[in-house]
């Protein structure tokens, strides 16, 4: 009992109204990202549903929230063009099996990979990203459109200097739209962006066959899917992580998320993962435990149920302005003041994550690239090996200094003069280590040549693990301390 209290109960108050506000933030996304996929609005309002009622109870990291995602829906635009909604499903669940045995094999380390400059880099990029998206809500608005939006940034940053009672972000909603309501006037609502259907989700299975051929359809996309939703749900993670300063369990994350898609194919939704911009508007709003997650998800399908007609004339630019304000919370402005300061390859590698994942909406493809760019980056700064010779009573010392891996052969042979030395030549590895098979077979060659010149080359000072490496291998010279 105590411990359901301190991870549901701790921060009722708090948890309820966040989920709240999240939740009428989650329709116009949940029904924008299911226009992307071509499938019907209710698909990703369905989806939201499941997915961030389950997620509160499988998922590792309290306060994320996870739904429907434009990540997860750019994937899915070809499967639907080419074979329809039910294959869609299907691949749903199948992303959320794979998303599962990630967790249960525990994937889920594999986030610390991720550079910092890599983080920097998904962080203001999906910040540019959230703030793209709401642009296209200004082609042909009037003033009153940009008024309204101006009043709830207003209102969101400047209720807090009143009063913290009540979450800025929710009340800027709702005095907007009451103000709107109240006026008659005539502006973009949740309704102009599909219709949305007072009905309750059904567990039914997809209608697809179930043989190789179906398989060989869905694999592929429930494989990007199940990549796209765990990388995007552990970086949001991550940064929840440091904006909460506490810890979650990556892996039990993963494994929820599994759960939760593979519940949401089967209750007609699509695939989805945790929303950086949901997520951001529940810590801001005080959202910390998992009630703030089942709150959004049960509320939201009250507001469809119960109050369907008057969510559809919640007026778009109240929500356009929350998430404007989620844009600008979420985009790391002290890295732009840090890049002076810092590397210049950390720049680099933060600024090419930023342009790719803006120029290809694809999280998956900006963090790979800034990963590769980061360990291309890493193995060019230590690819530094320095050779010293020392001639002695007709003994040729060679001390070699630094790390000895497959970028660092070509220094280390051509530091050698195997002609020109004399019978007895040391190799002394006190000051270095030996990575990989590339820097072994580098020292046999060597070996080897000396040998076919009548000389003797002795190795010395191998630490333990290179000691152990040159042993496994095979190819080691021999060795001696």
């Amino acid at each position: 009992m105590t411990n359901f209290r301190s991870t549901w109960l701790f921060n009722l108050r708090g948890d309820v109204l966040a989920g709240i506000t999240v939740a009428l933030a989650l329709i116009p996304e949940a029904i924008a990202f299911s226009i992307i996929a071509d499938v019907d609005p209710m698909v990703g309002l369905y989806a939201s549903f499941c997915i961030a009622v389950t997620i509160a109870f499988t998922g590792g990291r309290p306060g994320m929230i996870s739904a429907a995602t434009g990540a997860m829906a750019l994937v899915m635009v070809t499967l639907v063009a080419d074979h329809g909604l039910e294959y869609l499903l299907a691949a749903t669940i199948l992303t959320g099996f794979l998303q599962f045995i990630a967790g249960v094999l525990k994937l889920g380390r594999f986030i610390t990979f991720v550079p910092h400059p890599v983080m920097l880099g998904f962080v203001n990029a999906l910040a540019i990203l959230i703030f793209q998206a709401q642009l296209p809500q200004f082609e042909g608005a009037t003033w009153l459109m940009y008024a309204l939006v101006g009043l709830t940034l207003v209102i969101i940053y400047g209720l807090p200097r009143l009063t913290r009672a009540l979450p800025s972000a929710l009340m800027g909603i709702v005095l907007v739209t009451a103000l709107v309501f109240t006026t008659g006037w005539e502006l973009k609502t949740v309704g102009d962006m599909g219709t949305i259907t007072r009905t309750l989700p059904m567990f039914a299975l997809p209608q697809v066959p179930f043989n190789l051929e179906t398989l060989r359809i869905i694999f592929p996309y429930a494989l990007t899917l199940a990549m796209v939703g765990m990388l995007e749900s552990l970086l949001t993670a991550q940064l929840l992580d440091e904006m909460t300063d506490t810890r979650s369990d990556k892996n039990q994350e993963i494994r929820g998320q599994g759960i939760a898609n593979a519940i949401a194919g089967c209750f007609g939704g699509m695939a989805g993962c945790a929303m950086i911009g949901q997520s951001v508007i529940n810590v801001k709003s005080g959202g910390r435990g998992r009630l703030s997650a089942l709150v959004a998800g049960i509320f939201l399908m009250v507001l469809i149920l119960a109050f369907g007609d008057v969510v559809m004339r919640i007026p778009m630019a109240a929500l356009v302005g929350v998430m404007i304000m989620v844009s600008v919370g979420t985009f790391n402005w002290n890295s732009l003041l840090q890049m002076r300061r810092v590397p210049v390859g950390d720049s680099v590698v933060m600024l090419s994550t930023v342009a790719t994942v803006v120029y290809t909406h694809d999280l998956a493809k900006g963090v790979a690239l800034g990963v590769a760019l980061s360990a291309i980056i890493f193995g060019w700064r230590i690819a530094r090996l320095k050779v010293v010779s020392e001639l002695s009573e007709g003994t040729k010392n060679y001390r070699v200094s630094g790390q000895f891996f497959f970028a660092t052969c070509t220094a280390f042979t051509e530091s050698l003069t195997p002609l020109d030395d004399p019978d007895t030549v040391i190799l002394d590895f006190g000051d270095s280590h030996i990575w990989d098979l590339s820097a072994v077979n580098a020292i046999a060659r060597q070996r080897e040549k000396y040998e076919s010149l009548g000389k003797t080359l002795r190795v010395v000072g191998l630490n333990p693990e290179s000691q152990k490496l040159v042993d496994r291998v095979g190819l080691g010279a021999p060795a001696g301390h």
